[in-house]
């Protein structure tokens, strides 16, 4: 099988890809560098093509790249005051203590 061939993909993993590379092609990416820049995601995610070419069959993983978000967050928790988020912690704290009382009994 040469490089590149997508045969072992399955028709969810190429639906994947090219909706990838459309993100990729709207912020400006070249067509080439994102069709690129899906396949390596596809693969990061799902180890590879997936249809069966020896014995056993392909196993399921998870979603790792779909689990990026908030990498670029904390921007709400930012804008607010120390004292806001003081106070939210100090909120957190307290529920947290109760509940672990109420689970000890």
């Amino acid at each position: 099988m040469p490089r590149g061939d997508k045969s072992k993909y399955t028709d969810k993993q190429e639906r994947k890809a090219d909706h990838i590379a459309e993100g990729y092609e709207k912020r400006g990416v070249s067509d080439k560098e994102a069709e690129r820049r899906a396949w390596a995601t596809v693969n990061k995610d799902d180890g590879g093509g997936k249809k069966g070419g020896g014995s056993g069959r392909g196993k399921h993983t998870g979603h790792p790249a779909a689990h990026k978000g908030g990498k670029s967050g904390g921007k709400a928790s930012a804008s607010r005051s120390a004292a806001s988020r003081s106070e939210s912690a100090k909120k957190a704290a307290a529920t947290r203590k109760r509940n672990a009382e109420h689970r000890a009994h």
